[in-house]
């Protein structure tokens, strides 16, 4: 049987699923189409970050994932995707923006209770990429507009293995150095950045011994996963740690689309609504900005550029080390 472009992407259901509340009603509100287009293009959207990220993690679950191979490839080249996918929801704001508050009041009032709040889809996004329950703000209200088979839904993403863990898993097991050398290596490599601070900045050599050495630090990455992380950031020059080094950069940058995704939805409320609290109930921009500054989820990955030197100041690496990571050539063959 032939596939026909109209019965593939099932247009008759997409097509003829924008139910207007004020064509209910009998009352004029030209924006509402807008309005409802652009959700159900959001949900879609976040449904394609749910298919992305389930791969990555079925990918990054395999206890012998190779560093250099074309696996490691998947997950960086799915994880800018991803990217690429959060930047086009900012911009979405954009085609929202062309609506006026005074378009908004045409039908806002009909929506009561329905709110973006009510999106479980990002909920669930943001657990399974490593969204702590104790870590959100509000969280005795997030689920409270929700449905019960929707909180189920977030409640099992919460449980589950969600990235920020599988990449502190992946990290631990990234062994560049011999425990004498790991040893020799941070001790070196402690005194260089001690060096390197400014009066001002001394508490972070306490900090320091914190992230990298103290087990029982309440943090999302292990010590023996920042020490990975910050070694791949200092010599991503080498060959095998290219692509670890994209996939450290692109956690970062799918956080930094995710902040200004909030941070352009709380601007849009704050010119939409003013003071006034959401369809929904919540405060409206007061909450869209608090979530937004608490909200980072690879926080801490950001946090080892603090560590950094200048790279004329990095510890020289052992022969056998460099030939490890792919720069020297065996020449006993």
């Amino acid at each position: 049987m032939e596939v026909h472009y109209h019965d593939y992407l099932q247009l008759d259901r997409i097509l003829n699923s924008q139910l207007p509340e004020s064509d209910k009603h009998g009352l004029e509100a030209h924006d509402e189409m807008l309005f409802i287009v652009i959700h159900q293009a959001y949900e879609l959207w976040f449904k394609q970050l749910h298919f992305e990220t389930d791969s990555i993690a079925t990918i990054m679950s395999k206890p012998s994932l190779n560093d250099n191979s074309p696996e490691l490839q998947t997950v960086v080249h799915r994880m800018n995707r991803m990217v690429t996918i959060l930047r086009v929801l900012v911009h979405q704001v954009d085609i929202m923006e062309t609506m006026t508050p005074m378009d908004f009041l045409d039908f806002r009032d009909m929506l009561r209770p329905a709110s973006g709040f009510q999106s479980w889809q990002f909920k669930e996004l943001e657990a399974k990429l490593g969204l702590k329950f104790e870590h959100r703000h509000g969280k005795e209200y997030y689920t409270s507009q929700l449905r019960d088979e929707h909180i189920s839904i977030i409640k099992k993403a919460e449980t589950g293995r969600s990235l920020l863990q599988l990449l502190n898993a992946w990290l631990e097991r990234m062994p560049f150095l011999s425990d004498g050398a790991d040893d020799a290596f941070w001790k070196s490599y402690k005194e260089v950045y001690r060096t390197s601070l400014a009066d001002a900045e001394k508490n972070n050599l306490n900090e320091f011994d914190v992230v990298f050495f103290n087990n029982a630090a309440e943090r999302s990455l292990s010590p023996a996963a920042c020490r990975s992380a910050l070694f791949i950031m200092l010599y991503r020059g080498y060959p095998i740690l290219q692509l670890p080094f994209q996939l450290l950069n692109a956690l970062l940058e799918i956080d930094e689309q995710l902040s200004s995704w909030r941070y352009r939805h709380m601007n849009m409320v704050h010119r939409m609504i003013g003071s006034r609290i959401g369809t929904g109930g919540s405060s409206g921009k007061d909450y869209l900005k608090s979530a937004a500054e608490k909200h980072y989820i690879f926080k801490e990955i950001a946090q080892l550029n603090s560590f950094l030197i200048e790279r004329r100041k990095l510890p020289v690496l052992s022969s056998a080390i460099e030939k490890e990571l792919g720069f020297v050539a065996d020449t006993t063959s």
